[in-house]
């Protein structure tokens, strides 16, 4: 049953003119059209515009394909369009007599106007223009023109080809249009059909005994009535990805957790992160899972690179991939290590990246200030780096092997290298008299005269009570020995004159070299000794030469890889490392560089394995000799000195081995 409902009334047209109605319908497409009469005798009807229409639409000629076979617009056709996807929560209602009759729908259709005839007009518009042009360009049409024609074979079709042809756009109006329209017939409102039909929207019932589903409280009739929508709970619009939940947040796993809040906030304290992942959680799961997305810079966490920029990524401002973006962003936290400040056209100088993929890494952790540069967002937290001092080392030994990396990838010189002060980027030279300086040097004089006047009497009481200890029983007085060592401490950060005192995080304190020197207790002593042994001979066994320069970089990736707590970061000297070096068979040999090389002392300190079990021992020996009294030796003097030594020829194989 259709119940058509006209959207519009024009002014030229009256309900009286159904009469004049007549639609047709297409099932498959649920598509309904309605072709209206138009009163052309009404005063509101503009009979010349009627006229200039059906004149470009149909042309002068008039035959069974016209749109308008009076020559005159005299009737309007509308075309039905989906009104709702979903209309069974839609009914038509009557009331009568006090009841309420409700009837489901199955389709709700909205009638809009058609304007297909004006396509027609510019149809004929086109043909009639082509038609001119044709006409003015000939003008000998006798003469055909001869022109070559090209045949092609269309080939088979495969069955990807016709998927793509079944879906596109042209072959489904192609299939709408082979749809044949079905016509109807119109029964007026005071029709006796009509009135049948409509007697179906009244229920049949009269008792409610039969209607038991009415028997039910108002609240349970109104859920009957309107149930909850499905699509409406699933198509609640998706909060953007930067935006998080705090109650779906902790829905996920710890790992994931972490990851997310630090992708999002990129840089925080160890503090904040335990407070946003809620009471309860264990302080040693979440170090345990921020080492894996985090790096820890000036005590504070910092989000990893490869979290941000994932492999087969690239920047969406100059389309480098993820790789070399993580390198980049990699130096610029690394600089943060070194100081608080960081230089953008310096960053941008070495790492060779647009201004807008540095500027990205700077806001990541960093605030600009005016005149001054980018400064680390966040204090130093000092209270993480006291309370965790396993994890700072941890993370110091990885930052290691980071700048050793950083420094084969970028070439870095000693400036980069090296932390400059705040204070000598500000300073200006300021221009003074010499009349300027005597009275400054004249103030500071009277300044400070008070204050040596103290430290003279203060240093004349001393003297006073020392004469009168000197009498006291010293037997129980015992002093503290310790060994007395020429070598400094190994500098695990190789860069001196941090401007804020820090190492990655690791402040420098007077007295934290104590564990530095190697003063253990004595079993943990063996235990360090043993995993030491292990190292180098392991170490040395795979290189045979190496300088301390390299060893120690070696060593430090290897406390990298340990787990924390290990024995091992109790605190190793150079001497203990070196004397280690030569108790596992291994000796120094002085090679003669030369005094004008730019090499560190440890770089001039060479140690090589002297005896390590296998035939080419002798060969070996032959070969350090040589180089301890040259640093630079042709091939054919080595070959020659190692026949008369051995006493026996080497191929070239042999020799190439031995050097390698």
């Amino acid at each position: 049953l259709f119940v058509f409902q006209y959207p519009i009334r024009p002014a030229s047209m009256t309900y009286d003119d159904v009469t004049h109605l007549s639609a047709k319908i297409k099932p498959k497409q649920q598509k309904v059209e309605l072709e209206m009469a138009i009163d052309t005798l009404n005063p509101n009807y503009c009979r010349s515009k009627g006229e200039q229409i059906a004149l470009n639409v149909d042309g002068t000629c008039t035959d069974e394909t016209s749109t308008y076979s009076s020559k005159l617009m005299d009737k309007q056709t509308f075309c039905s369009s989906q009104a709702a996807s979903n209309v069974s929560r839609y009914a038509a209602a009557v009331y009568k007599k006090g009841e309420l009759h409700l009837t489901p729908l199955h389709g709700i259709l909205q009638l809009r106007p058609s304007f297909t005839y004006l396509d027609k007009a510019d149809a004929k518009h086109r043909e009639r223009e082509a038609a001119n042009e044709g006409g003015d360009s000939s003008q000998d049409e006798a003469e055909d023109d001869v022109k070559q024609i090209t045949v092609r074979f269309s080939r088979p079709e495969t069955e990807q080809a016709r998927q793509r042809r079944v879906q596109s756009y042209e072959f489904l109006q192609k299939r709408q249009a082979e749809e044949h329209w079905v016509h109807l017939h119109y029964y007026g409102l005071k029709d006796s059909r009509s009135e049948h039909e409509r007697q179906y929207l009244f229920s049949q019932g009269h008792g409610l005994a039969e209607n038991t589903e009415l028997i039910k409280s108002p609240s349970e009739y109104l859920m009957m009535l309107m149930p909850p929508s499905v699509e409406e709970e699933n198509d609640k619009p998706v909060a953007p990805s930067n935006v998080l939940s705090m109650a779906q947040l902790r829905t996920l796993p710890l790992a994931d957790q972490i990851k997310i809040l630090m992708k999002n906030v990129k840089v925080m304290p160890f503090a904040n992160l335990m407070s946003l992942l809620g009471s309860g959680t264990d302080s040693t799961a979440v170090l345990r899972c921020i080492q894996q997305v985090a790096m820890l810079v000036q005590g504070n966490w910092v989000v990893k690179s490869d979290v941000l920029y994932p492999k087969d990524t690239s920047s969406p401002h100059s389309g480098v991939p993820a790789e070399v973006l993580c390198r980049g962003r990699d130096f610029v936290m690394w600089k943060f290590t070194q100081d608080r400040w960081v230089v953008r056209k310096e960053v941008a100088a070495v790492t060779k990246l647009c201004p807008e993929d540095v500027k990205d890494f700077l806001e990541h952790m960093s605030v600009a200030r005016i005149n001054k540069g980018w400064e680390f967002m966040l204090p130093y937290d000092e209270d993480f780096v006291k309370k965790h001092p396993d994890i700072v080392q941890r993370q110091h030994m990885l930052w290691m092997g980071i700048q050793a990396k950083l420094e084969k990838v970028y070439n870095l010189l000693k400036e980069h290298l090296t932390p400059k002060k705040q204070e000598a980027q500000s300073a200006h030279p300021l221009l003074v008299s010499g009349e300027q300086r005597v009275n400054m040097a004249k103030a500071k004089v009277k300044q400070n005269y008070g204050q040596l006047e103290k430290e003279l009497q203060k240093q004349k009481a001393e003297i006073k009570s020392n004469d009168t200890s000197a009498k006291m029983d010293v037997s129980n007085i015992r002093v503290k020995e310790e060994p007395v060592s020429d070598e400094e401490p190994m500098d695990t950060s190789a860069y001196e004159g941090m401007n804020n005192g820090i190492v990655n995080g690791l402040h420098v304190e007077e007295d934290s070299t104590d564990s530095l020197n190697g003063h253990m207790p004595g079993g943990c002593l063996d235990r360090v000794a043993q995993e030491l042994k292990a190292f180098v001979s392991s170490t040395f066994k795979k290189q045979f030469v190496l300088t301390l320069s390299e060893l120690k970089r070696l060593f430090n990736l290897h406390l990298a890889s340990l787990p924390p707590g290990h024995t091992l970061f109790s605190g190793i000297s150079d001497k203990m490392l070196q004397d280690m070096v030569l108790d596992t068979g291994c000796k120094q040999i002085l090679v003669p560089f030369p005094p004008q090389t730019a090499a560190s002392p440890d770089e001039l300190k060479v140690y090589a394995l002297w005896e390590a079990g296998d035939t080419y021992d002798q060969h070996r020996q032959v070969l350090l000799e040589i180089f301890s009294k040259n640093y630079r030796v042709r091939r054919n003097v080595i070959q020659n000195q190692l026949s008369q030594e051995c006493g026996e020829d080497l191929n070239k194989q042999e020799v190439d081995k031995v050097l390698k």
